[in-house]
């Protein structure tokens, strides 16, 4: 058994970018396999949950397990183009802020 970690600490990298200027994706990748399967299996990434912590429709959010490059990606719609009048973030890059903190059993 596992004592709880941040999703931070199992990273190699967590990052957001953009996926075109209507979506951000969301990208953890992991040094280890057990990592890896550890934070895949722990039920934190479901579009339900991740809906609270990203603050999106549960419906808008897609989940992709990559186990060949030990990586988790998310992807969900823009609040605004890239680069338009609303948007507060052209690159996409600090969105991933709500997600270091993700408890992982």
């Amino acid at each position: 058994m596992h004592a709880v970690a941040r999703l931070r600490d199992l990273c190699h990298t967590l990052r957001s970018k953009n996926a075109g200027p209507f979506q951000i994706t969301f990208d953890a990748i992991f040094r280890t396999e057990d990592e890896f399967q550890r934070a895949r299996e722990s039920g934190v990434f479901t579009p339900g949950n991740l809906a609270q912590v990203l603050r999106y429709p549960g419906q808008d959010i897609k989940v992709v397990f990559y186990p060949a490059g030990k990586a988790i990606k998310v992807t969900v719609p823009r609040r605004a183009p890239s680069g338009s009048f609303d948007d507060t973030d052209v690159f996409g890059c600090q969105q991933h802020a709500p997600l270091l903190d993700l408890d992982i059993l």
